[in-house]
């Protein structure tokens, strides 16, 4: 729920210390030493706007945390990883809460999954601060389970604050809810030629209202736009690329209408509504992400 969350949107809070405890009794496969890298994470191409969303939406917790050591897990002791990355037991410290209720001490103890490097070793540990998308382990303090098994990226000063902004928008009364699929679409003619309407009704992970509207006008491109309530809006713009609406609908929408949702009796009608299907995702363009 929003409301659980607390954000230090302006600044992060330091976290009080406490004692490390111990590593779980695993047989570590060894990681090469040389100079610490933050190898494992990209830096040319930074992470998108889709990236930050999928980690920080719905995460209760996000801390900038400096690792302290990383042990690589056998991979028999690692179920479900995937081909090309290990496994790693990391040991962190927090530097500051970002957003989450305050912490009991700043000992970190988790897991990562991270790629391997270009010469397919496993990654050295990073040289600067993390950014952790996670839950707390209410009964095991300073134990956290990452929301993903990539979950862990480079920080910086453009990275927290990237993130600080994607949260205040996930938090806002005004917040767009998640988009599931298209439930009904329907083109209505006008009594012009060019003229008429269509309305995409989304179905929605909490069940509220939303729909896109494409309206004709004669002589004039179509104009479509989205609202997240009962009024339906033909008034509106587009969402701007980049914004937690335009990553609900460019990230989420089905590639194509299913043949089910179509409630237009012609067939004409129907395919001005495929039509305008087509329109609005070419309009919103790609969901970028580069996450591995």
């Amino acid at each position: 729920m929003r409301a659980a969350a607390v954000i230090a949107l302006g600044a992060a809070w330091p976290i009080a210390a406490s004692a490390q405890p111990a590593p779980p009794q695993a047989r570590p496969i060894a990681v090469g030493k040389g100079s610490e890298s933050t190898a494992a994470q990209p830096t040319l191409p930074e992470w998108t706007y889709a990236d930050l969303a999928d980690w920080a939406d719905g995460t209760p917790t996000v801390i900038r945390a400096k690792i302290r050591s990383m042990v690589a897990l056998e991979p028999a002791r690692a179920p479900g990883l995937r081909p090309g990355q290990v496994r790693f037991y990391v040991e962190a410290r927090t530097i500051a809460l970002i957003a989450g209720p305050p912490q009991a001490g700043d000992s970190l103890r988790y897991l990562v999954d991270l790629p391997l490097d270009s010469r397919g070793k496993p990654p050295k540990r990073p040289k600067g601060d993390v950014l952790l998308f996670a839950r707390t382990q209410p009964a095991r303090p300073g134990e956290l389970q990452l929301v993903a098994p990539d979950a862990q990226i480079a920080w910086s000063p453009d990275t927290e604050a990237r993130v600080k902004g994607v949260l205040g928008e996930l938090l806002a009364a005004t917040a767009p809810p998640r988009v599931t699929a298209v439930r009904e679409a329907i083109h209505v003619p006008g009594n012009l030629a060019g003229e008429g309407e269509t309305q995409l009704f989304l179905a929605t992970s909490d069940g509220e209202p939303a729909s896109i509207t494409v309206v004709h006008r004669p002589g004039a491109s179509p104009r479509w736009s989205v609202s997240f309530s009962e009024v339906l809006d033909s008034q509106g713009e587009p969402p701007a690329r980049e914004t937690l609406t335009w990553y609900r609908l460019a990230c989420f929408l089905p590639a194509r209408l299913v043949p089910s949702a179509h409630v237009s009796a012609s067939a004409a009608d129907r395919a001005r509504a495929d039509a305008d299907y087509r329109l609005v995702l070419a309009e919103l363009g790609p969901c970028p992400r580069n996450r591995r």
